[in-house]
């Protein structure tokens, strides 16, 4: 039986690709075995098994920046996952050893190299993660998403593939009906999909909580995903203000209908997200997270903004003009086609079944 691990996570943008990955891999072969690895406390130790695969913990954590001595553990906790990776390879056996980037992924992959089981990276971002390129020089082969990824890779392991989605976002425009009944809200009204990721946003959360009279006023009705952190104070001033036209929620799990119901959407720029607005053919508004490590979110959003396939607006400035320009974008029809023609020819809607193949031809080999 062929077995597979799968590792990485520490936010949606590297767990909803790798249950992608996963899922395709299952379509291509219903025998193929899944094992996912993850970072302990971390959102993928519910997502994964939500999923319906079984996922183990590391006890593997990232560097506390904002206070140093925290990371005093570091080195202990890198041992004990390198140790527990050892004893995860040796009892489980794969043939071959999948990182998506985040905690997890570093400590499987290096070990699966040392033990000789073959590796592949999936890279999301347009800038590469830390653990990526450090496991890179070992990898068989890495499927990334954008181009001019050889600055941080060796050019003949490349296989530009595109970012894996799930399915359901392939298949909005038969759910438009449905989406509107899910969110209560009006199939006539200019629909608005506010999303911060999977943690939200406060930038942005902060601007819409500002400015959501005049989005009101301008005849929008919004769709609002605030995270956790914000959610209380979003659905008073909701409550506040005694309208229909705005559905506020922590966190969207039915994404295709947001999508399907949405005209325009403001966004953070996760690779994970970007990749879903191309394939969802949405004019946008991106606010790259500026802590991205490497700012890799704002080099996303430039991918998108160079071939005029979306428009960003800096977290800095978002506070002042992110309402303003999100107002001036809805109320141009014309523009807002010609953003949704030119993010369409970005979308890759099979990347997914592309790296499941570059898996099992590594395993064949």
């Amino acid at each position: 039986m062929t077995k597979i691990i799968i590792s990485g996570g520490g936010t949606g943008g590297h767990i909803y690709p790798a249950v992608a990955i996963a899922n395709e891999l299952k379509a291509l072969d219903a025998n193929i075995e899944i094992l996912f690895v993850g970072a302990e406390g971390k959102m993928e130790m519910e997502k994964v098994p939500k999923a319906g695969y079984k996922i183990i913990g590391l006890p593997i954590a990232g560097i506390n920046r904002s206070n140093m001595l925290a990371n005093f553990g570091l080195p202990f906790k890198l041992a004990k996952s390198l140790w527990k990776t050892y004893k995860i390879i040796k009892d489980f056996k794969p043939n071959i050893a999948i990182g998506v980037g985040g905690y997890a992924s570093g400590p499987t992959l290096i070990m699966a190299n040392l033990l000789g089981v073959p590796t592949l990276i999936q890279e999301q971002n347009s800038f590469a993660g830390v653990t990526n390129k450090f496991v890179a020089k070992r990898a068989k082969k890495i499927c990334v998403a954008y181009p001019n990824m050889e600055q941080f890779f060796p050019k003949e392991k490349i296989v530009m593939t595109g970012n894996p989605v799930r399915k359901d976002i392939l298949e909005t425009s038969s759910k438009r009906e449905q989406a509107f009944n899910h969110f209560g809200l009006d199939i006539e009204r200019k629909t608005l999909l506010v999303i911060g990721g999977s943690q939200g946003a406060r930038t942005i959360n902060e601007a819409v909580f500002a400015g959501l009279n005049d989005l009101i006023a301008n005849d929008l009705q919004i769709i609002w995903q605030t995270g956790k952190l914000f959610i209380d104070k979003a659905k008073t001033k909701v409550e506040s203000l005694q309208t229909k036209r705005v559905y506020v929620s922590d966190f969207i799990y039915e994404m295709d209908l947001a999508y399907a119901a949405a005209d325009l959407v403001v966004s953070r720029a996760g690779a994970l997200s970007v990749s879903e607005l191309c394939l969802a053919e949405k004019p946008s508004i991106l606010v790259p997270l500026p802590t991205a490590a490497e700012d890799h979110q704002t080099q996303n959003a430039m991918s998108l903004v160079n071939e005029n396939a979306a428009w960003m607006v800096k977290d800095i400035e978002a506070g002042d003009i992110l309402v303003d320009k999100t107002i001036e974008l809805s109320d141009n029809p014309v523009l807002m086609e010609q953003l949704s023609k030119n993010i369409k020819t970005l979308a890759r809607p099979n990347a997914g079944k592309e790296i499941a193949a570059e898996v099992l031809k590594i395993i064949h080999q």
